[in-house]
């Protein structure tokens, strides 16, 4: 071997060492569903115990999260620091922040901690679709602007109308990267707002998963926002098992959302939606389906 072979073998060898760290930090996880990568959502207002900060935090720790959500109510302003120190103290991720205020936005640089902030998507006027496109990235531009300096990303969260259509999202979250540099913005996308889309959910996750910070589960069945059953617990849905395989196929990576969003205890709610989850889980993997979970705040009617 010359010495100019030799040079070019041991700087392929070096280039190998460099890039392999980077190829390991990006490798997805085994399983998008694992317990690990589930994030607790709607579970702070949605709660029939009314929970404070401590015992939430317990909760969401003794049923295996280690990701929360939080959403919240003015009368959970004043409790917001302590919030914050109880996920610290027991090693739980403040994984998202519904909306805007002030306070919490100070208390997040106070305590060095970057939540996504989660935003109803807004439905503007216009006379053409592209017009309303600019109009909701330049309504959206300011917080987006503003966490980028907070170090955090903004979720459009879908939640009905205009601004609910994954399409409308997309097009705004485009604009905003591409017109102002916005790349710190995303999509949260929820299944319990997303019933007229699960025909044809596979097409909706594709055209969103290069923009998709969350993604919330929900038990789906057809028109069930119309018939009284726009939340239900998973593996109650005539669609579950469908959509679960759409997210596993998709290669999707991302955390994925489980949601309280009744006035149930909210632990017996998140339990049912693991116990459903599990079942679930267990026949994308080929095994028998088994009994049904016995659910402790759902009776199918």
């Amino acid at each position: 071997m010359t010495r100019c072979m030799r040079c070019v073998s041991i700087l392929a060898l070096a280039a190998m060492h460099l890039v392999a760290p980077i190829v390991i930090a990006q490798e997805k996880p085994a399983n998008v569903f694992a317990r690990s990568n589930l994030v607790a959502w709607c579970i702070v207002p949605f709660d029939g115990k009314n929970r404070g900060p401590a015992e939430r935090t317990e909760m969401v720790k003794r049923l295996g999260f280690t990701k929360v959500a939080y959403d919240w109510r003015g009368n959970h302003v004043p409790t917001f620091e302590d919030e914050i120190l109880q996920y610290k103290k027991h090693g739980i991720d403040y994984f998202a922040f519904w909306d805007t205020h002030d306070k919490a936005f100070e208390l997040f640089a106070k305590h060095d901690i970057h939540p996504q902030i989660w935003r109803t998507a807004p439905s503007p006027a216009g006379k053409t679709n592209d017009e309303r496109v600019a109009n909701a990235a330049k309504q959206w531009l300011p917080l987006v602007q503003r966490a980028a300096k907070m170090k955090c990303k903004v979720g459009l969260y879908n939640h009905g109308g205009w601004g609910g259509e994954p399409e409308n999202l997309v097009a705004v979250c485009k604009l905003l990267r591409e017109q102002h540099k916005a790349d710190n913005v995303g999509i949260v996308y929820n299944l319990h707002h997303g019933h007229d889309q699960i025909k044809h959910f596979d097409k909706v996750l594709a055209v969103m998963q290069p923009y998709l910070l969350c993604l919330n589960l929900n038990g789906m069945n057809t028109d069930g926002d119309k018939k009284g059953q726009k939340i239900l617990p998973l593996g109650t849905g005539e669609h579950d098992l469908h959509l679960l395989k759409i997210i596993r196929a998709s290669k999707y990576a991302g955390p994925i959302g489980i949601i309280g969003h009744t006035n149930d205890d909210v632990e017996q709610r998140l339990q049912d939606n693991l116990d459903g989850l599990d079942w679930l889980v267990a026949q994308l993997d080929g095994k028998a389906a088994g009994p049904r979970p016995k659910y402790r705040t759902y009776r199918a009617k």
